[in-house]
């Protein structure tokens, strides 16, 4: 007959997950921004005639501007650290 191997389970220890994010109020004012920028985007897209200046170039370049800068530039934007102050000292 085979030996029976007895397997040991570990209690495993549950840590909560801490969720650290780096986003400021500086970032959601970004992102704000850039959403209103994308709608004031799609309001000029929409007005008649559909074949104007405005609906043809003004609207496009103004969501570029919404989704290409702003909206990356809430996302990425750090503060930089003051002078005396370093990311080990705060841990």
């Amino acid at each position: 007959m085979a030996k029976q191997v007895q397997r040991k389970t570990r209690a495993r220890s549950l840590k909560k997950a801490t969720w650290v994010t780096d986003l400021t109020t500086t970032n959601f004012t970004l992102f704000g921004l850039g959403l209103l920028v994308i709608a004031i985007g799609y309001f000029f897209l929409s007005r008649p005639p559909y074949n104007s200046f405005l609906s043809l170039t003004v609207a496009p370049l103004v969501l570029l501007v919404g989704y290409l800068v702003l909206v990356p530039m809430a996302i990425l934007y750090r503060r930089k650290p003051a002078e005396g102050s370093s990311e080990r000292a705060k841990e």
